[in-house]
């Protein structure tokens, strides 16, 4: 080996390299427990409704420890989703002693089942709201696992429902996957299964059907709620009013 100019060059390249690892890593260990770089300053910024800053400061309490290159930010941010309106963080240093936290909320879209809510991309999430503003979102109910589902169908009912001027006030997604909707003014709507034909487009048919039929009566069936339509016949809809008689 020591005859061999090529062995020693690399042994030698070998050293120097785990010396300049060594060096490094000291150095890393150094910069990261040194005193000369301290955290002075968390910014905030999003349009936070429901999030305090009270709430950030407890959930950030603690988790900031060491100074700017130490400061664990994965950990921040667990701490922060955790908050029950946080529905994304981001997080960044800022040079010299800065950390900016950019929160996003959740947007209530309806309630779900007895409690709970689901934000606007059909995620479910723990926020509460004022027993008010509860009250003027839709209510949503389904089997475990549906919430993306349920919200996305409420969507677009809402969409078809519109040319009546209507909206859904409660639609429930059954356990053997019938959807069955409720209108702002009491109109019940047992839309049945998806099958060759969709509920959206049995809906459509009974929107597009209204103002020849239903549309053209003196007292709308809506009107004081307790109406029930069934969608689910191929060529038509069965109306029940528990009031009308003959």
């Amino acid at each position: 080996m020591w005859d061999n100019p090529r062995l020693l060059n690399a042994a030698a390249n070998a050293l120097l390299a785990a010396a300049a690892c060594a060096l490094l890593y000291a150095g890393l260990q150094l910069l990261l427990r040194s005193a000369l770089f301290p955290l002075r300053e968390v910014t905030v910024r999003g349009a936070l409704e429901h999030t305090s800053r009270g709430e950030i400061e407890r959930a950030a309490a603690g988790r900031l420890a060491g100074n700017f290159f130490a400061a664990d930010l994965g950990t921040l941010r667990v701490a922060l989703e955790r908050l029950p309106w946080v529905r994304r963080v981001e997080l960044r240093r800022a040079w010299p002693d800065r950390i900016e936290v950019l929160l996003e909320e959740h947007a209530a879209f309806a309630r779900w089942g007895d409690e709970g809510l689901v934000n606007s991309f059909g995620e479910p999430f723990a926020g509460r709201l004022e027993a008010g503003a509860a009250a003027r979102l839709p209510l949503l109910a389904g089997p475990a696992g549906t919430q993306g589902e349920v919200a996305r169908r409420t969507r677009r009912f809402a969409e078809i429902l519109a040319a009546l001027g209507e909206a859904p006030e409660r639609v429930v997604l059954s356990p053997r996957y019938a959807w069955q909707l409720r209108t702002a003014r009491g109109l019940a709507l047992e839309l049945g299964r998806d099958g060759a034909e969709t509920v959206e487009q049995r809906l459509a048919r009974f929107v597009a059907a209204w103002p020849g039929t239903l549309g053209r009566l003196a007292r709308r069936p809506a009107e004081g709620g307790g109406a029930q339509v069934d969608l689910r016949y191929p060529n038509g809809f069965a109306l029940r009013v528990p009031e009308w008689r003959g």
